[in-house]
């Protein structure tokens, strides 16, 4: 396994694009951030927590379990669902940030766009990763990323983060 990101370089990331989402919304008042469970949620809460301090408000943040809306539900191995938190304004007329940590083939993020649609309608969707891996399957971009990342099909990328794996680092690990 290879580093690719170590926390200081992850922080770092998620402070600049922290600071890109708010120069594209121009501020933070009809900004909602939602992140994909398990590792986006994390991630999720990191760049709100980042927000508050450079805006001096709290912004709206939550969670969006995508399981259910996969089109691969029958090709992998059942799991549990994750909860969906969506914060009592809603997401009518906001600008929501998904956010989640790799982006590969564009499944998981098509997912959350049908999801999304049967919450409300936002103002606009944009979409915040920390790590863009390459091979789209899908016409789907990341609007924020902390890092392009070229990989081959037969890598792994591992996005590890301290509040569920106790260290926060990307790896790449190469598959057999």
């Amino acid at each position: 396994m290879s580093v690719v990101l170590n926390a200081g370089e992850i922080a770092r990331a998620l402070r600049r694009i922290s600071h890109e989402i708010l120069e594209h919304n121009k501020g933070s008042q009809s900004i909602l951030l939602l992140g994909i469970p398990t590792r986006g949620a994390f991630l999720s809460k990191r760049i709100a927590s980042m927000i508050e301090e450079i805006e001096g408000h709290e912004v709206p943040h939550g969670t969006l379990d995508v399981t259910m809306y996969r089109d691969d539900l029958r090709l992998r191995p059942p799991r549990a669902l994750m909860s969906t938190e969506i914060p009592i304004s809603g997401i009518n007329e906001m600008h929501v940030v998904l956010v989640d940590d790799v982006l590969y083939s564009g499944r998981t993020i098509r997912a959350a766009l049908d999801a999304l649609s049967e919450l409300g309608r936002p103002a606009s969707v944009q979409l915040a990763v920390l790590v863009d891996r390459g091979h789209r399957e899908l016409p789907i971009r990341a609007d924020f990323v902390g890092k392009n990342l070229p990989t081959s099909s037969s890598e792994r990328v591992h996005v590890l983060l301290q509040e569920c794996d106790e260290s926060d680092e990307v790896v790449i690990e190469a598959q057999s």
